[in-house]
């Protein structure tokens, strides 16, 4: 007659996106299940199965790994994107990435090494690496090696 009602988690209630603001540092890592937003800083690595949003204000120094990411401030290191990774204007990029889907809006300083998913699973990883060294102005300064 009445069925019985799941308890939902204490993130169902409260939303599903966790939040750093701006002038906050963390040095350590995070490990969430939930989206994240970061518009301070994290000096160390970030992994999760949602998606990061790195605010303009916002900075990560270390390793991520994450579902989708969308970037307007800065990264350095090595990002794991499983789906799409989106890197807007002012965003500043450097060391290597590994994603599913790239998108660079034009004007960002994307300099890294880049190597989509699907080429690393077919091995033809030479046809699909990108290496881009200088900011982008039109967004399309990508060249296949």
């Amino acid at each position: 007659m009445f069925e019985k009602q799941q308890k939902k988690s204490y993130t169902d209630l409260l939303g599903k996106t966790n939040r750093i603001v701006e002038g906050t540092t963390i040095k350590g890592d995070i490990i969430s299940q939930a989206d994240f937003r970061l518009d301070g800083n994290l000096i160390g690595n970030f992994n999760s199965t949602g998606r990061l949003v790195i605010g303009p204000a916002g900075s990560v120094t270390g390793d991520i790994k994450c579902n989708t990411a969308d970037i307007e401030g800065k990264f350095n290191g090595k990002i794991e994107v499983t789906d799409m990774l989106s890197i807007k204007s002012k965003a500043s990029i450097k060391g290597e990435v590994i994603v599913g889907k790239l998108a660079v809006e034009p004007g960002a300083d994307f300099s890294a090494t880049c190597v989509m998913m699907e080429a690393m699973a077919t091995g033809k990883m030479p046809h699909k690496k990108v290496e881009i060294n200088e900011p982008t102005e039109s967004g399309s300064g990508t060249k296949d090696t």
